[in-house]
């Protein structure tokens, strides 16, 4: 995989930070938590998706897959995130509190564990494919 650049670092940083303030935000009750989650979900998702593999490695690309369906993950946590603010869905209010509300969570938890594993995993595996 190619090292980032220098611009590409710093996106992919602050879309992090902002990822990390926005969950913060958002469990101390703060409406505005969404609008700091959503653009460093896309930030993030947008620097990672460009990230490309080049090698021969079935592990690796298999990671790779992974780490898509956590970016996805992340993005469907951001909708969640304004999907909870005050309803906008029009949806009965018991379901719109059993579906929809506060249950981004659990798609950042996911997501959040999905992340550290594959890069972690990929890592490694670099490691080993250059050690060859």
């Amino acid at each position: 995989m190619r090292p980032l650049s220098r611009l590409q670092t710093v996106v992919f940083a602050v879309g992090a930070l902002l990822m990390v303030a926005g969950a913060v935000a958002a469990l101390l009750r703060c409406s505005f938590a969404p609008w700091l989650f959503a653009p460093g979900a896309l930030a993030y998702v947008a620097i990672q998706l460009q990230q490309r593999y080049e090698g021969r490695s079935l592990t690796i690309k298999r990671l790779r897959r992974i780490m898509v369906i956590s970016d996805v993950l992340l993005l469907l946590t951001a909708v969640m995130m304004m999907a909870g603010e005050g309803n906008p869905l029009g949806l009965e209010w018991t379901a719109y509190l059993s579906y929809i509300r506060n249950n981004w969570v659990v798609l950042l938890l996911i997501a959040a564990l999905l992340q550290l594993y594959t890069v972690s995993r990929i890592s490694t595996e670099l490691e080993k494919e250059r050690q060859q």
